[in-house]
């Protein structure tokens, strides 16, 4: 059996500066769409550092927040910079959650789902703990449409290097992240009144090397690929990918569009 994760995670911090800092970013808009409610115990799948249970006791006061994550690194992590005595972090498997039926009065999933191999496992997870009435909702980057700053990336090292190019395919065609799979996923799962609906925000790096540092770290597809790399092709790509992001102007602040699918059901 698939491990119930493909995501590459080997440090807090690093996913922080990979991802953490645009999940935080994506999660109000989010919250605003799935909607929130005070005295709510609330799950949240695949937490990783925390950002999405972070934004919700911000925003509402929940009773309780159980925040899962596959990875006891996140976890730990999460554990040490969120200590809100309401939400509770632990390490926890999207497709076995370890939560009797009919637990929670909201379910959520945010940036998750696309690394999941078996996600309809996962949805149907979802939906076993939630109560009758909870709103389940999940979102993942529009990875081929809308994801600027990836394809910056992925669409450079393709051009360089064939083994590139199945990686960015790969990522590419993650399920869940292309329009409509998501709604039809929920519908699938047997979810009522299920919307579906994109969520925007800008991705703003303080110069190339702000940009670079997460792939050069351990947490992520882009990292992943860029550690089987030589020294010699290491520093190609990175000269390659400058040279687009730079884009003919003085190295400084670049502000790339990232578009996410989100959809909510009724249990």
């Amino acid at each position: 059996m698939p491990e119930s994760s493909t995501f590459l995670a080997a440090d807090g911090d690093g996913y922080e500066r990979q991802m953490g800092r645009w999940s935080r970013r994506l999660a109000r808009p989010f919250l605003d769409f799935v909607g929130t409610a005070d005295g709510e115990s609330v799950l949240d799948v695949g937490c990783g550092t925390g950002c999405l249970a972070s934004a919700l006791v911000e925003k509402c006061q929940p009773r309780h927040v159980s925040a899962i994550d596959f990875s006891p690194i996140y976890i730990e992590h999460a554990r040490r910079n969120h200590p809100d005595p309401r939400v509770v972090f632990q390490v926890g498997d999207a497709c076995a959650l370890d939560f009797p039926d009919h637990t929670f009065d909201r379910v959520l999933s945010l940036l998750v789902l696309h690394f999941v191999p078996r996600v309809g496992q996962a949805i149907g997870e979802m939906r076993r703990v939630a109560r009758p009435g909870a709103v389940v909702g999940a979102a993942v980057w529009d990875a081929r449409g809308g994801f600027v700053a990836n394809r910056l990336f992925f669409d450079t090292a393709a051009a360089l290097d064939p083994r590139a190019g199945e990686r960015r395919a790969r990522n590419y065609t993650r399920p869940m992240t292309r329009p409509g799979e998501l709604a039809q996923a929920w519908t699938a799962a047997g979810f009522s009144d299920v919307v579906e609906a994109p969520l925007g925000i800008r991705m703003v790096f303080d110069s190339f090397e702000d940009y670079w540092a997460p792939y050069v770290g351990k947490d992520g597809p882009g990292a992943e690929y860029v550690a089987t790399l030589g020294d010699a092709e290491r520093t190609a790509l990175r000269d390659a990918v400058k040279a687009a992001y730079v884009d003919g102007e003085p190295d400084g602040v670049r502000s790339f569009a990232a578009i996410a699918w989100a959809v909510k059901g009724v249990a």
